[in-house]
């Protein structure tokens, strides 16, 4: 069943590619039936066509002559509002209910629903009769609820749903539907699929069906025995890509991707993009122009003129001085000291860590040792910041200090005889 939209949005080019497509989607049944393209329906299979705007009209019966059917699409001419509920009401009554014979209708549509009843109900009462939906869509002026048709149509959508906002492209869509539904299922499938120089593969998860490979950080390829050829079934492949590109916006993921079947099926395949965001951009500072310098042999000190130093960068050094309490002689202390710094909402983030053994002292009694200019260099940090530079900042710090060496000792060992 063959159901075209002709409302009032379809005028002009669109019209003229739907029938074009509709006309071939004809030819196609016509000569895969029976092997043939001698003008009739073969192998008991029949057709009808049934277009729609305020209204649905049956334009043929089920009929096996293509000339009547290409003869019908011809006919159409557009206007008015947009009634899918109607469209599926007659294409579903037009049926016969004894036939034993697979039963499918091919919904084309440039628009949302403008008028009748709510088409879902509809769809879903064909649905539950066995007939099997197929949703062909064009984003015409007034739009598309690409999900509406998902909801009409038969799971999984990814095989029963094209979209296109190309009226050029609809020959080629009604053709490989065609194709699809005269000689269901496919085996021995090859996918090759090549992401743009802009994204690399990182991750490839096992398929639904079949099995893939990466080939190179580019390209996957993905094997299917046989897919579709008892019943209708999808196949899901998940991988995962990043970015390496130098420039920002929206990008295409695929730079190619072809498909192959032993029954020479056709496939389009969608073109995903995602869009790159560079908003903050790091550019470190280039290492300072070494000066040289000699130490001579037997030197105490070095007085040597550096020139001049700028300040080369937003940041903060932090220098600190702890006292550790109550070192006792002949002890050597372990001192870690760790820098974190909180963020507008309380977060904690790690800044840094200095760890240093701290001389043991031979003073008879125990002492407080201060340990003098423990610096940390801080760079800004835009992120967690209002976004500009020298905003305040809150840091924390933690102190650890212990003991290395301890009282410990063996017991000597005495013989006893």
């Amino acid at each position: 069943m063959l159901v075209l939209d002709r409302s009032g949005s379809m005028t002009g080019t669109p019209l003229s590619n739907m029938k074009l497509g509709a006309k071939t989607f004809i030819d196609v049944i016509d000569e895969s039936t029976d092997g043939t393209k001698d003008g009739q329906i073969g192998s008991g299979s029949r057709m009808a066509v049934v277009s729609f705007s305020n209204l649905a009209t049956a334009n043929t019966q089920l009929i096996t002559s293509v000339d009547d059917l290409k003869a019908a699409v011809d006919t159409l001419s557009a206007g008015g509002t947009t009634n899918h509920a109607d469209a599926f009401s007659k294409a579903t009554e037009l049926f016969d209910p004894a036939s034993g014979n697979a039963k499918v209708i091919v919904m084309f549509t440039d628009g949302n629903t403008t008028t009748g009843a709510p088409p879902a109900p509809v769809a879903a009462t064909a649905r539950a009769q066995g007939i099997i939906i197929y949703c062909i869509g064009l984003i015409g002026s007034d739009g598309l609820d690409v999900d509406a048709l998902n909801n009409w149509a038969t799971d999984p959508d990814a095989s029963h749903v094209a979209v296109t906002p190309d009226a050029a492209d609809l020959e080629a869509l009604f053709a490989e539907l065609a194709a699809n539904i005269s000689n269901p299922g496919a085996t021995d499938i090859v996918i090759d699929e090549m992401v743009s120089p802009d994204f690399i593969i990182t991750n490839l998860l096992s398929p639904t069906k079949g099995s893939a490979v990466v080939l190179d950080t580019h390209t996957l390829r993905w094997k299917i025995p046989q897919l579709g050829v008892s019943s209708s079934e999808s196949a899901v492949l998940d991988f995962f890509v990043r970015h390496i590109g130098q420039t920002q916006g929206q990008k295409l993921v695929n730079q190619s991707i072809t498909y192959s079947d032993t029954e020479g099926n056709m496939v389009t395949f969608p073109d995903p993009s995602v869009l790159v965001k560079c908003d903050i951009i790091v550019h470190p500072e280039p290492c300072p122009t070494p000066t040289d310098l000699i130490a001579e042999g037997c030197s105490d000190a070095i007085h040597v003129d550096l020139g001049d130093v700028f300040l080369e960068g937003q940041g903060r050094i932090i220098q600190m001085d702890a006292t550790i309490k109550n070192v006792c002689p002949g002890k050597r202390v372990a001192l870690a000291a760790i820098l974190t710094e909180l963020d507008q909402d309380g977060m904690e983030h790690q800044r840094g860590m200095k760890t240093m053994t701290i001389p043991a002292h031979d003073f008879p009694d125990c002492r407080d040792i201060q340990v003098k200019c423990i610096r940390f260099v801080v760079p800004e940090d835009l992120s967690l910041s209002c976004g500009c530079l020298c905003s305040p900042r809150q840091f924390q710090v933690r102190l650890i200090a212990n003991s290395i060496d301890t009282d410990f000792r063996c017991c000597e060992s005495v013989l006893t005889l």
